[in-house]
């Protein structure tokens, strides 16, 4: 008999202790786990010492899947699932499968009919959402917005006006190094009104989740650095 497929949520801040993000009934889960498909395999061991995982971890065993991995070597990484055992995906930070390649291996193992089971954790996305005072009960979560700065003003320009026509907030991120360039283009391309929100460091020491309109941010600009951040956008 195959063996389950847990989504194991992780902090969003490695300064959060887990206990803080993770409830009690998930880490007794992940406690009982001894194979793991994590996005890096240092980070997750990181994580599950954190989390009390009897371990020793040279015995805990850990595949990797990230944006390296080619599409074909997915199912392979179900191997211990087939065998029998329950196992464990593990993204870098949040919830796995979200907004994360772990979505490949969810698929690969509905595709086998083997069971997923989704553990309850800290969602960078959500938690912005909750805390932006923006539109929620329509939203569009966009990933990243493009690198190239003619083809992101492109791309602002765009979802304010679907976020004008179809009153839906607007959800994305960005890594971290280019945070500041996004929201200067933000604030350069949309019109006064738009409420923007950043949720920056969110369950971590440094916490800020701020909204207001761009005529507002334009007036005093916030610098947000290279901590993890959410943007949110309502026309």
């Amino acid at each position: 008999m195959a063996g389950r497929l847990y989504l194991v949520p992780a902090w969003l801040s490695e300064d959060a202790p887990v206990e803080s993000v993770l409830p009690t009934t998930v880490l007794e889960r992940i406690r009982t786990l001894n194979d793991f498909v994590v996005e890096d395999a240092k980070s997750a061991r990181r994580f599950l010492t954190a989390c009390g995982h009897p371990g020793p971890m040279r015995d805990v065993a850990m595949k990797e899947l990230n944006e390296h991995t080619a599409a074909r070597d997915v199912p392979d990484l179900l191997e211990a699932v087939r065998a029998g055992r329950d196992v464990g995906l593990l993204s870098e930070a949040g919830v796995p499968a979200v907004a994360d390649p772990g979505s490949l291996l969810v698929a690969a193992a509905h595709a086998e009919g083997i069971a997923v089971v989704p553990l309850s954790g800290p969602s960078s996305i959500v938690l912005a959402l909750m805390a932006s005072g923006l539109e929620g009960q329509r939203f569009r979560f966009l990933g990243y917005l493009p690198a190239d700065a003619s083809e992101r003003t492109k791309a602002i320009l765009e979802l304010e006006k679907r976020s004008a026509r179809e009153r839906e907030t607007q959800v994305f991120i960005e890594t971290p190094y280019r945070n500041d360039a996004l929201f200067a283009s933000l604030l350069e391309s949309c019109r006064p009104g738009t409420r923007i929100a950043i949720a920056v460091d969110l369950t971590g020491p440094e916490e800020s989740v701020r909204m207001q309109a761009v005529e507002a941010w334009r007036r005093k600009p916030a610098t947000i650095g290279k901590r993890p951040a959410t943007f949110l956008l309502l026309a």
